[in-house]
């Protein structure tokens, strides 16, 4: 297959009247695997209506599925930009990576290229002609120099050079001119005046539309000085600029910048020599000196009389930069504390976090425990709460290099000596917020060892809204007593308490949002495993219908013991099936078990799966069940029509599980010892059948079919 520019000739047949018509053109680019090319493309048109084939297919050798798009340029005024085309194509797509259109080029050169970011070498430039030719012949090019001359054919001063192009074809598209013998060429925009005394050559050329370029032509001419009866050189200086160390050494880099004036004749000509025996240059701009070493640049200047200044020199020193810092501080973290039989801490840990930086020095050290926001490290960090537990720890360093955390992982028993403390809630975030009103007052810890949030209990289910404050206000004066709080602090926290309206009738007493349909709730809660859950502009998440897998959505923040869950949930699944999908709770902290290359499966195996499934077919486990332990028929509450919206509240307290669905209790199972589930992969933790007295809570997504959403996610310490 042959692919590139066919046209049939500039007129094909003649229409009734006789008139010569003109024909249609069909342009054809093809792109496959490269990403810096086109595979074939044309490189010259005639103007008028054309079709635009651009193809990307497994014809042309797209093996990867890679896609590309043929665009043309309109932002760039050096090109024509009356043609609006963006093609797009893959091998894949309805039309199997072969698309037109349709457009309408004039004379004049197109530019093209790839919109796709790494493809910005996929480009090239069309030539299009007036139809009934193609255009071969260069332009004409002539130029002319003017200015007042001597007796011997001189310029005074100085000589101005005018270039000129004219073409009968396709039209000038640029004329170019160039300095002496070797200079660079230049767009040519406006007569060239030229200044210096001297012999001089201007060479020039010109181009059209149709990319003929003429052949060089070039005018020679000298320029000397006015009469004059100066007789003083110029006067001439230099300074050396750059970043310097304490010992005045120019890091990396040193620029020498060269002046010169002149009030007779004027400044004819300024030349710089880099070392003793360097040749001279002529100075044009500041000259950037990169060598390592001591230097010397000398430099001179000449009038237009020819006087020339006496030759002057800098010296100074270039170093090498210090290498940059990239490299994040190691952290190491050491815990301590007596130890019974099976390892565990009694009573408390001390964990010690240390950070050494080689480069610019470490800058902070913080520090995460169970899954809380990062906190500064100053002092070793005591934990006295029974259970397990993980401290992440990083370090920032002063290049502003942060290590990648670390973690170490204890468990902390119960036994003689100081008992852990008496908290309420667990509640470690930074600052004080009752209900939903953030203070902005820091979370410190108090003499009891149990912080300003947990002693405020705004999760408990009080009965009135005038016995939390008075609770509140006793709090807090004890606080101000001890000096953990000022007096200011006292205020904002007694002002967010009534603000708060914890205990008002008609309030959701004691419950928190974990997810209230905003981005910043949503932006709370962590994937792991497989598919995925997104937001909706109506408040709700709904389950991926692209990312496959198994996995789970969860609320990282914290903790909880005994607790009511309340959510609501709607089957989207496809017509033709239910959505197969559950709520985790009280499981240990996911990545506390690198062992599990699936994280999702600690969830899993160490905590339990509330089912949804009203699928009357398939699993045993329908709506309410503890998957493995303890299964329920359908219609405890009656099955919902699928899209409808269903009230979930999951009720935890001890080894006590209550599920309710739309408000009718469907399920309650006590997980006593002797009752263990045994999972696919047949390993789970349990030796008595028992959970996690606290945990974690979850959202699973099952898979691309079972489509499910989730709204309204509250939870209440009981």
């Amino acid at each position: 297959m042959v692919l590139g520019l066919t046209s049939t000739s500039a007129y094909g047949r003649d229409d009734e009247a006789g008139a010569p018509q003109a024909a249609a053109q069909t342009l054809n680019w093809t792109a496959g695997d490269p990403i810096d090319h086109y595979l074939s493309f044309p490189t010259t048109a005639v103007a008028g209506e054309t079709t635009i084939v651009f193809e990307n297919s497994r014809a042309t050798g797209n093996t990867t599925g890679m896609p590309h798009t043929l665009t043309f340029d309109v932002s760039d005024p050096e090109y024509n930009n009356d043609v609006q085309l963006n093609l797009l194509a893959n091998p894949s797509d309805d039309q199997a990576g072969k698309h037109s259109a349709t457009v309408t080029l004039k004379p004049g050169r197109y530019r093209y290229y790839c919109t796709i970011p790494g493809h910005g070498s996929m480009e090239g430039i069309l030539t299009v002609t007036e139809g009934g030719g193609e255009d071969t012949a260069a332009p004409e090019t002539s130029a002319k120099v003017e200015g007042e001359k001597n007796a011997d054919g001189a310029y005074i001063g100085h000589a101005s050079v005018t270039v000129s192009a004219t073409d009968a074809g396709s039209g000038v598209d640029k004329v170019e001119y160039a300095i002496g013998a070797a200079g660079a060429w230049q767009p040519y925009t406006a007569t060239v005046m030229v200044h210096e005394v001297g012999t001089h050559k201007i060479r020039y050329r010109a181009s059209d539309k149709a990319g003929n370029v003429a052949a060089e032509k070039a005018v020679d001419f000298t320029v000397v000085a006015p009469p004059t009866d100066d007789k003083t050189p110029p006067e001439t200086s230099a300074t050396v600029s750059g970043e310097k160390n304490p010992q005045g050494e120019y890091l990396g880099m040193a620029t020498v910048t060269v002046t010169a004036s002149d009030t007779g004749s004027g400044v004819n000509t300024i030349e710089y020599a880099i070392g003793a025996a360097g040749a001279w240059q002529p100075y044009t701009a500041p000259v950037m000196v990169h060598q390592v070493g001591v230097q010397k640049v000398r430099y001179r200047a000449t009038d237009k009389a020819g006087n020339a200044a006496a030759e002057k020199a800098v010296d100074f020193t270039v170093v090498a930069p210090p290498t940059e810092d990239k490299t994040p501080p190691e952290t190491t973290a050491t815990v301590t504390g007596t130890k019974n039989s099976n390892g565990a801490y009694i009573t408390s840990a001390k964990v010690a976090l240390a950070a050494t930086d080689a480069g610019s020095g470490v800058d902070k050290v913080e520090y995460s425990l169970d899954g809380g926001p990062y906190l500064a490290y100053t002092v070793p960090v005591i934990v006295d709460r029974v259970g397990r537990h993980t401290v992440a720890h990083r370090a920032t360093d002063k290049a502003g290099n942060t290590s990648t955390a670390k973690q170490v992982a204890f468990t902390v028993a119960e036994g003689g000596g100081v008992p852990a403390p008496n908290c309420a809630e667990h509640d470690e975030r930074l600052t004080v917020v009752v209900g939903t009103v953030d203070t902005g007052v820091p979370n410190r810890i108090t003499r009891s060892r149990c912080t300003v949030n947990e002693l405020i209990e705004d999760e408990k289910e009080w009965t009135s809204h005038a016995l939390f404050l008075k609770h509140v206000d006793t709090v807090l004066d004890k606080l101000l007593a001890d000096g953990v709080v000022d007096a200011r602090e006292h205020k904002k926290i007694y002002k967010a308490a009534k603000q708060s309206g914890i205990g008002k009738p008609g309030q959701t007493e004691g419950y928190r949002d974990l997810f209230d349909g905003s981005q910043s709730s949503f932006d709370k809660w962590q994937h792991v495993g497989g598919g995925s859950f997104g937001l909706n502009p109506d408040g709700s998440m709904t389950s991926s219908t692209t990312v496959a897998g198994m996995g789970m959505l969860w609320f990282p923040e914290r903790k909880y013991e005994d607790f009511s869950l309340k959510l609501r949930w709607r089957d989207d699944a496809p017509a033709t099936g239910n959505a197969n999908g559950g709520v985790f709770v009280r499981f240990p902290q996911v990545h506390d078990h690198p062992e599990e290359s699936r994280p999702e499966w600690v969830a899993i195996k160490y905590g339990h799966e509330v089912q949804i499934l009203d699928r009357p077919d398939g699993d045993m486990y329908k709506t309410g069940s503890l998957y493995g332990f303890d299964r329920v028929g359908l219609g405890g509450a009656g099955v919902t029509p699928k899209g409808t919206w269903n009230d979930y509240e999951i009720r935890v307290e001890g080894q006590h599980y209550s599920i309710f669905r739309n408000g009718v209790l469907i399920n309650e199972f006590e997980n006593a010892g002797g009752q263990s589930f045994t999972p696919p992969r047949g390993d789970d933790p349990g030796t008595d059948g028992r959970r996690y007295a606290s945990g974690y809570v979850g959202l699973q997504v099952h898979g691309t079919t079972d489509v499910i959403s989730y709204r309204d996610i509250r939870i209440k310490q009981l």
